[in-house]
């Protein structure tokens, strides 16, 4: 059995989600399954890549979206020749109270200094997951960041994207999740014109630039960073393929089974690799709204729902014994 989660966003890392799968499946009988943590680009995209490739962990002084003093992680592998960064580890929704959310004032900045000093660590390639962010700013105060500290030097940033978003529609799409009524709205994306008007490269219309509020376009305008689907690009690198097809079955969750799983979402791609090779496709998720169609569609056998730990033991016991019985 592959165990292959994406986090509870919010709630339980996806590291945590496959343990608890992992021992409920082993209590069914079954033998101790391959524990394959995934991420797509947004929250967990490190810890899964520190997890399959080793490295250490590195923790610099930045800024949060609001500007205030804050410590962040990245990890460097590969001997130290590649850095993976998370945008959420210092320009996340989550670093920001309910309250306090400001999509105007909320700055990239703390994602360009944290890139920066991956690069301090001597970084060649800079592996930038850019889901969970609080900031609408069309990557302008990473740009500062980076700017300021004299460029890349050299080194090649590589975007984990978690959507396929344009440049120009990062505020409308992601804007109201950071507490943008439509006025503020028209203001971003006012705003969002006129800098991608002064840049080397125009991001709008490109796949994938909107992403963590337009941060992917900035990089991928004026610095040349490669732009990647993140979800693909995760599995691939953590030898999904390879993994899947020794497997008798895969196991997958998140927190939501939704539409948008459908649309270049992590459970999504597995389930279009499970369906071409073959091999059965469980899911074991926090919320489970996808209709019958949505599940035929990524082929899913069998959805069971779990909010806590115990209960995503409890189903994975429950699955491996009807794989036992070969019920499933």
């Amino acid at each position: 059995m592959l165990v292959a989660p994406d986090s509870f966003k919010g709630t339980f890392r996806a590291a945590e989600v496959a343990g608890a799968v992992g021992r409920g499946l082993e209590r069914a009988g079954l033998m101790p399954p391959d524990l394959c943590p995934v991420a797509d680009g947004g929250e967990g995209t490190m810890e899964a890549l520190m997890l399959a490739l080793g490295g250490d962990c590195v923790t610099a002084d930045v800024h949060d979206p609001l500007g205030r003093p804050h410590r962040a992680q990245f990890g460097l592998v590969e001997d130290g020749g590649t850095a993976v960064v998370e945008t959420a580890a210092a320009s996340g929704l989550h670093l920001v109270a309910e309250e306090e959310r400001d999509p105007v004032a909320a700055s990239t900045r703390g994602t360009g200094e944290l890139i920066c000093a991956a690069v301090d660590a001597g970084a060649e390639v800079v592996l930038l997951g850019v889901g969970g962010s609080a900031t609408t700013d069309g990557g302008a105060g990473a740009l500062e960041a980076i700017e300021e500290h004299g460029g890349l030097r050299g080194a090649q940033v590589v975007v984990l994207c978690d959507v396929r978003t344009p440049f120009e529609r990062a505020p409308a799409v992601f804007g109201p999740q950071k507490g943008a009524d439509p006025a503020t709205v028209a203001q971003l994306e006012e705003r969002s014109a006129a800098l991608a008007a002064t840049w080397p490269r125009d991001p709008r219309g490109v796949p994938m630039t909107g992403a963590a509020g337009g941060l992917s376009g900035a990089l991928w305008a004026v610095h040349g960073a490669a732009l990647e689907p993140g979800a693909s690009w995760i599995l691939d690198a953590l030898d999904f393929d390879a993994r899947m097809r020794a497997a008798r079955a895969v196991v997958t969750g998140e927190g939501k089974l939704d539409e948008q799983t459908l649309e270049g979402k992590l459970v999504g791609e597995i389930g279009t690799r499970t369906r071409q090779a073959g091999v059965p496709l469980h899911a074991i998720v926090g919320t489970d709204r996808l209709d019958p169609f949505g599940k035929r569609i990524v082929d899913l056998q069998r959805v069971q729902e779990a909010t806590n730990l115990a209960e995503m033991e409890s189903a994975g016991e429950t699955l491996g014994r009807a794989l036992a019985d070969g019920e499933a």
